[in-house]
């Protein structure tokens, strides 16, 4: 484990933590942990609706060879804004909002190269699952040069109600897949907007491509059938910026 992860271990630090409200991240739990303090435990982390995972005794180990009695929690290094209250806040200034959604984007340094491009065009808002995402580590801060401390960043339960969310609120969204029928060019950006990138081994979730308002595709024309995602990503999000015009793109 990287010296830089922040976490946490043990039964009472962890609850401790939820309490004093931390932002809780992720918490890994021993397979078959039982008992009277555990119970007490896993009833807060219901009650805080927070993500868990039970794994096995030596992944906990190697995270750390202290005494963790089988809870370790990651503790995010940043805070994670609702995205209703973003919204509701772009709209309220009558800016013309520009939001990124990463659909089961893995890989933690394409995260941060995403996000600092993302903040450099004025983005307005990244969302991101709940699970199945990267988590947000000092790494990816790292990559990111920093501009996840300046990003506001949502972590949502489900995209499916993300895509109703915006949707219903008068945002364009906009999908970047080679299922597309048209170039990425074609996109309107010139309303409030949000484009949603997908993973490249899975690109976005067909129920979110059936939600979307278009689908656009970026051209290929060599061997390589696919552009790494922070790539993709920073074509489509500097078509919005060139819509808008220069000034106009700069919505943060």
């Amino acid at each position: 484990m990287k010296k830089e992860e922040n976490f946490i271990f043990g039964i009472r630090a962890v609850m401790e933590a939820i309490e004093s409200g931390k932002e809780i991240d992720k918490i890994l739990i021993r397979k078959s942990l039982q008992g009277d303090l555990f119970n007490e435990f896993f009833a807060l982390v219901r009650q805080h609706e927070l993500t868990f995972q039970y794994v096995p005794s030596e992944k906990l180990n190697k995270i750390t060879d202290k005494n963790h009695q089988g809870v370790i929690a990651y503790v995010s290094p940043i805070t994670y804004h609702s995205l209703d209250q973003v919204v509701f806040s772009l709209l309220e200034e009558k800016k013309t909002p520009l939001i990124l959604v990463l659909d089961r984007i893995t890989d933690v340094r394409n995260f941060g190269a995403i996000a600092r491009t993302a903040e450099c065009a004025g983005v307005d808002a990244i969302v991101i699952p709940e699970q199945g995402g990267a988590r947000i580590t000092a790494d990816a801060i790292k990559t990111s040069a920093g501009a996840l401390h300046h990003m506001k960043v949502c972590k949502e339960k489900n995209l499916v109600d993300v895509m109703m969310l915006l949707q219903q609120s008068g945002f364009s969204v906009v999908a970047a897949t080679e299922k597309g029928h048209e170039y990425y060019t074609e996109a309107d950006f010139k309303g409030p907007s949000a484009i949603i990138m997908g993973s490249e081994g899975k690109g976005v979730e067909k129920r979110l491509l059936k939600m979307s308002n278009q689908l656009v595709k970026i051209p290929i024309l060599g061997k390589i059938d696919s552009l790494n995602v922070s790539v993709a990503a920073s074509i489509m999000i500097y078509e919005a910026v060139r819509q808008r015009g220069i000034m106009g793109g700069e919505n943060s």
